[in-house]
Order: C-alpha cells, then sequence, then structure tokens
C-alpha cells in the first residue's frame, strides 16, 4: 500500500482525521433537516451501514431550528452544510455541531467567512473549506477562463490563508468537481503545497450503478496515491447506499480494509467448479465479519494455484475437488462440497489468531 501523504491531525468531535489516523466515510441526509424526526431516522440508517461522518444541509432557520434536536438524537460528529447564508452556519455552532462545511466561494465577503472562524474557533469545532467546480469565485473564472483545476486550488489556497491568519488551524479541504481529471488534478496539485487533510469526493456522481464506478475512478488514483483523509461517494438515491461504496473503494486500494476482500475468477470456458454458488455461499457465511482477510476462490488449474496462494486464504478448485492455501501454503485437498466450510474454517482460525496477537500486542 502507498504511504499517506503526512497531514496535521484535524479532529471532528470525537474522531482525529488526518494521515495518521483512519481514512473515515462519512455521508448526507437527503431528508429536509426540518423534519427532525425524518432526519434523525435516516442517521440511525447510515450509521447501521457504518457511516461514520454525518452531514445535514443548513439551508434555512427551520432547519437550524431542528440541529439542537438533531444533534442530541446523533452519537456520530455531525456536519453542518452552509451556502449562501452564513448567519445559518453561525447558529449552526450555537446548536453544538462538530464542523461546518463551508463554501467560501459562494458566502459572500471575507469579513463573514472570518466571522463563521471567530466563532469555530471559539467553541472548539472543525471547519471543512469546501472548493467545488460550481462556484469558484468570480475573479478565479476570469482569471483562469473556467473551473480548472488551477483556478479551485487558488481558491482553497486564498482561503486557507484566510483562517491560517486567524491562527486557526482545525480544518480540512475538498476540491470536488464532476470531471474526474479536474478532481484528480486538483487535490494533487493542492496536496503538494500544504499539510492540509483533504476530504475526496466527485461531486453528483449519477446513479448508484454508474456513479459507483465514476466514484471509484476518481477516489481510487488519490487514495492510491496517499491523498485523502475523509471520503464521500455521492450517489443520486437513498444515502445509505453510497455507505458500501464507500468502503469496498477503501478496500480495493487497500488504504483501509474492514471486511473480507472476496476475489474470484471469471466465469470462463476452463472453469471446473461451480464457482458461483461457492461465493454465494460464501458471502452469506463471512456476513457481518469484520476481518481484514484476502480470501481467493479460483475455479481452475491455470491461474488458480498461484493466484490461490497470493491470497491470506485460498482454494483452487477443479475436477470436484479444490487445493486449500493458508500464508502461500498448502494445507490439504478438500472436495468441492466441503469447500465453504473448510474456508470458513480456515478465516475463523485466521481471525483468532490475529485477535490473540493483537491481544499480545496490547
Amino acid at each position: 500500500m502507498t504511504e499517506r501523504r503526512p497531514t496535521r491531525t484535524v479532529q471532528v468531535g470525537d474522531l482525529l482525521l488526518g494521515s495518521g489516523h483512519p481514512v473515515r466515510v462519512q455521508s448526507m441526509t437527503n431528508t429536509n433537516t426540518e423534519d427532525a424526526e425524518a432526519t434523525i431516522a435516516q442517521i440511525q440508517d447510515l450509521l447501521a451501514a457504518g457511516c461514520e461522518i454525518i452531514r445535514v444541509t443548513v439551508n434555512h432557520d427551520r432547519a437550524a431550528d431542528a440541529l439542537p434536536q438533531i444533534r442530541a438524537a446523533c452519537p456520530a460528529p455531525l456536519v453542518a452544510d452552509i451556502h449562501f447564508t452564513h448567519r445559518l452556519a453561525l447558529r449552526a455552532i450555537e446548536a453544538g455541531v462538530d464542523k461546518v462545511r463551508l463554501n467560501p466561494g459562494n458566502v459572500g465577503s471575507k469579513e463573514r467567512v472570518e466571522e463563521v472562524v471567530a466563532a469555530a474557533k471559539e467553541a472548539g469545532i472543525a471547519l471543512r473549506i469546501g472548493v467545488n467546480s460550481g462556484s469558484v469565485e468570480k475573479d478565479l473564472l476570469e482569471k483562469h477562463g473556467w473551473p480548472s483545476s488551477d483556478a479551485m486550488v487558488e481558491s482553497a489556497l486564498r482561503h486557507c490563508e484566510t483562517v491560517e491568519a486567524m491562527g486557526f488551524q482545525n480544518y480540512l479541504v475538498s476540491l470536488k468537481s464532476t470531471d474526474l481529471g479536474t478532481v484528480l488534478a486538483a487535490n494533487r496539485k493542492f496536496a503538494q503545497t500544504n499539510d492540509v487533510p483533504l476530504h475526496l469526493g466527485v461531486t453528483e456522481a449519477g446513479r448508484p450503478g454508474y456513479g459507483s464506478l465514476k466514484s471509484a475512478a476518481g477516489l481510487g488514483p488519490l487514495l492510491m496515491d496517499g491523498i485523502g483523509d475523509t471520503i464521500r461517494v455521492s450517489l443520486t438515491g437513498d444515502p445509505v447506499a453510497e455507505i458500501p461504496v464507500a468502503f469496498d473503494i477503501l478496500k480495493a486500494t487497500g488504504v483501509r480494509v474492514t471486511s473480507p476482500e472476496l476475489i474470484s475468477c471469471p466465469t470462463c470456458g476452463r472453469i471446473e467448479i461451480d464457482l458461483e454458488d461457492l461465493m454465494s455461499r460464501l458471502e452469506e457465511k463471512l456476513e457481518g465479519e469484520e476481518i481484514p482477510v484476502k480470501i481467493a476462490v479460483l475455479g481452475c488449474v491455470v491461474n488458480g494455484p498461484g493466484e490461490a496462494s497470493e491470497a491470506d486464504i485460498g482454494i483452487a478448485g477443479g475436477g470436484g475437488k479444490g487445493i486449500l492455501y493458508r500464508g502461500g501454503e498448502q494445507v490439504r485437498i478438500v472436495p468441492e462440497d466441503e469447500m465453504v466450510d473448510a474456508l470458513y474454517e480456515e478465516v475463523m482460525a485466521w481471525k483468532k489468531e490475529k485477535g490473540e496477537a493483537d491481544g499480545a500486542r496490547a
């Protein structure tokens, strides 16, 4: 795995963010925030799915009125999303949120931004300077001709200078666009200039199918570069669907593995076992397990033995039987109808050994 880009540590609620800490997954409710009960219900669904940071829109006074009730019912860090009206940011801070997401490009004057920074500093909460390609300041658009990565980075650095000049360092930055090239370039350029933690996202990625792929294409390369300290997968629809996609992206890049990674070969003409059935039964058996283990299930004699032995636990099947590997060593040969149980037994043994090793180190 690529080494994380070194950053300062930022505290949001009880979470520490930055290169010395896990990349965290966040999402945003799509309820009307003024409907506190509906918003709280969705927050509970997001938390049950594994979401670690919750953002709610505060787009008018009625939404701000609901914040104290929502804050009291949300055990995770709560973020207020602010656009256009800096006064709502001040109300959110008074309500006890853990972070304010501020888009300085659409809030107005520098003085308004400074007022929010001062309130956040006094309250001891975090800020996110959120720069979107759709809301870059007019003078920067005129300078660069369009919301390019250079325009976005210049916008972000301008606002970083504002908060740093006030002695405020408990903040993150995000540079988001719907264009993947812009997302990649902006975040890479910004990452080279300072140690401010970055929140990653491809904004307005689309519906879950294509949007998930687009998010993976945009976030994956940055994570592999060691860039990114929190992420959000922005999908159209129920935000709960964003959470497993985000964790899968973290798993696929090796940045943060919190559940078994299952590897299986394509079902080509060389397959000699019922691979689809095996994988379905193994997934069902491992559901809910939080073990960072790589499991390979291969179905032919061409690539199977080599690739199965490369995983933590693997099996290379063919002709009604399979060779079981663990840690690169052949363990035993099992018939096809015992493969799932044999793999599960090895995973549980792996889990026990890792738990005992962690306990010994503690």
